[in-house]
């Protein structure tokens, strides 16, 4: 008896040197057309029973240009990055490389004046622990890279520090299973 949740990162909106905290624009015109190379693999998907996106214009317009029409959950908004938000983590650590190096350090530190790593990642452990369950139900949640990272370390019950370790590629997939408090990585390889 087990609920399946594939998570789709959403595609790009700058090259990976100029991503922003808390990013909110849309996809530019590299990450459309890394939607429709992915979609013959990812748009099977549009058969899950539930279908959720971030609220960022990325997610949205990658989980609707993959025919999924998804209905946007606040919990999977990116971590509340306070005063750094729309700042790469570059000029952060130009503005403030003492509180940067506290905020990598400590995942209970919230030296922006926003939401701390902890506080992120019980956040979304929390909307995958209440998702509707029954038995063999599909869900699809398109969303940021980083909200990504936070529920596979919630699955796993991993460490913080385990969170700078995961990398979450544009439009990559991973599912997990299980329910409230007990889920699983599952990773589905290509069959001969």
């Amino acid at each position: 008896m087990q609920l399946r949740v594939t998570f789709v990162a959403a595609a790009r909106s700058s090259p990976p040197l100029a991503e922003r905290f808390e990013d909110d624009r849309p996809l530019d015109q590299a990450g459309w057309d890394e939607v429709q190379r992915a979609a013959p693999a990812l748009v099977p998907l549009v058969a899950s029973e539930l279908r959720y996106c971030s609220p960022t214009p990325r997610s949205r317009a990658t989980g609707d240009a993959l025919g999924y029409a998804p209905l946007v959950q606040l919990a999977l908004r990116d971590c509340d990055m306070g005063r750094w938000r729309g700042l790469t983590l570059g000029e952060a650590m130009a503005r403030e490389p003492e509180l940067v190096d506290a905020w990598l350090a400590d995942p209970h530190a919230t030296p922006h004046g926003g939401e701390s790593l902890s506080a992120f990642v019980s956040r979304v452990g929390g909307w995958l622990d209440t998702r509707p369950y029954e038995d063999g139900c599909r869900i699809v949640a398109v969303a940021e890279p980083s909200v990504i990272r936070a529920a596979l370390l919630y699955a796993l019950k991993a460490p913080p520090s385990a969170y700078w370790h995961i990398d979450v590629r544009p439009l990559s997939a991973v599912t997990v299973t299980g329910h409230a408090r007990r889920w699983n990585l599952r990773l589905d390889g290509a069959t001969a």
